[in-house]
């Protein structure tokens, strides 16, 4: 096995911006800085991970450190940056996972546990949602939800269950299915319904609407395939045709790719992926990266060690010593690192017209904590700087505060959407909420 040289921790660099109405000076923390706790996310600190700071294995430092989630304290609210307001959409729901809006501007929320699809509509006075209604109910842990065809005016809304790909007819403006669900495809079943493991299943349509991806997560946490047939087409981005016929593996070796969407700029698909656990406070990072056609991302065999969107560097998973040497040199290294056991879930791309200009183009993802850390982490929003559509490799902090310094948990970001009037909504299955932030220069 490899030996791996720990860097010295490197200073943080202030780099001012300039140019914008909300020019700010910006800490960018490289090296051991960048690595972070909930209780030091702050909005507008930068990160910018790479390999070359990433420890050796150390097994000896897993812990559970699972969140403990309390109510709300009456002082606690979502922290966003100078000029951003965060009021509270929608309360009192039922594990609210994945959200995203619909062409005529309502959102629709999959609310898993209880196997059902919510829409709201509009924005009271009060910042509250005007309505809220079930679209449809009987499902089996839904999460993704993609409407088609693209464009202004879809005919369906296609729903990633646990087990299958399943849509509903649908059309502007209707709050309530108005036809039967119909399964398309099967896929791998996961949760505790369908098998075990990561069940989560994002669903997501190429650019151009001929191709139907599918994310679906690995069964274990680091189960070798060769020996596990239960991870056959897991730890994948599948490919379906819009009709639900299979045709490939688009991409493997990615643990859990929890968050899909389709990079505006450059047509690419990009994923947010929670990767494994048992390596030490500060291995594996959980990451988002654009996903090339056939590509390899290491998981089970190696975790990554290049240079960022490239194959060339796998580093073998201790746990699986001397197996499949062949992939090592394929292994690609994602765009951006986060840090270690952040649990990256939704993402997407900001087109909206509401946020400064310097918004346009760059990506947001929720990021909802995980239990494998010793220091707390994750539980916030962050911002994807994008240059010409392309990953900088950096990311920051951009809502965040669902953490009590007392270490406790009161929100867990989850789903992010943009509305029709480039606002942002995020879901927050901890407080079994929906938080709407705008901007207002204020």
């Amino acid at each position: 096995m490899r030996h791996y040289r720990v860097l010295s921790a490197l200073a943080a660099t202030v780099i001012g911006i300039t140019g914008s109405a909300t020019a700010q000076n910006q800490t960018v923390l490289t090296g051991q800085a960048a690595f972070t706790d909930a209780l030091h996310e702050s909005p507008g600190i930068r990160r910018h991970l790479t390999t070359a700071d990433l420890p050796g294995p150390a097994p000896e430092q897993s812990v559970d450190n699972g969140p403990k989630i309390v109510p709300r304290p009456s002082d606690a609210w979502p922290k966003a940056p100078a000029g951003f307001k965060v009021e509270l959409y929608a309360t009192d729901l039922d594990n609210p996972r994945l959200i995203r809006t619909a062409p005529n501007g309502d959102i629709f929320l999959a609310e898993s546990e209880t196997g059902k699809i919510v829409v709201f509509r509009g924005v009271g006075s009060d910042g509250k949602a005007k309505t809220m209604n079930v679209f449809a109910t009987g499902l089996h842990q839904p999460f993704g939800l993609a409407f088609y065809p693209l464009g202004p005016n879809p005919e369906y809304l296609y729903v990633g269950d646990t087990d299958q790909i399943v849509r509903f007819p649908y059309h502007n403006g209707d709050l309530k299915a108005t036809g039967e669900m119909v399964n398309i495809a099967e896929l791998p079943g996961g949760g505790r319904l369908r098998g075990g493991g990561h069940w989560t299943r994002d669903v997501v349509f190429s650019k151009d609407g001929t191709k139907l991806f599918a994310s679906v997560g690995s069964h274990s946490n680091v189960d070798d395939m060769d020996t596990h047939p239960e991870e056959t087409h897991r730890a994948d981005v599948l490919e379906f045709t819009p009709t639900g016929n299979f045709v490939k593996v688009y991409a493997s070796g990615l643990r859990n790719c929890v968050g899909e969407t389709i990079n505006p700029t450059t047509g690419e698909l990009w994923c947010s992926t929670n990767e494994r656990d048992g390596l030490g406070n500060n291995l594996v990072p959980d990451y988002v990266t654009h996903v090339q056609e056939d590509g390899f991302y290491g998981w089970p065999w190696f975790y990554f060690h290049g240079t960022a969107g490239q194959a060339g560097g796998g580093v073998q998973d201790p746990r699986h010593p001397g197996k499949h040497p062949e992939l090592q040199s394929k292994v690609i290294t994602p765009d951006i690192l986060v840090n270690p056991h952040f649990a990256s879930l939704e993402m997407l791309f900001y087109e909206g017209q509401q946020f400064p200009k310097e918004y346009r183009g760059d990506g947001f993802a929720a990021e909802h904590g995980s239990w494998n850390r010793a220091q707390r982490s994750g539980y916030e929003v962050i911002r994807l700087p994008m240059k010409n559509g392309h990953a900088t490799g950096e990311y920051e902090d951009f809502l965040t505060g669902f953490v009590n310094a007392d270490g406790t948990v009161w929100g867990r970001p989850v789903g992010v959407t943009v509305a029709k009037d480039g606002s942002l909504f995020v879901s927050d299955d901890g407080s079994g909420s929906i938080w709407h932030v705008t901007y207002t220069g204020k």
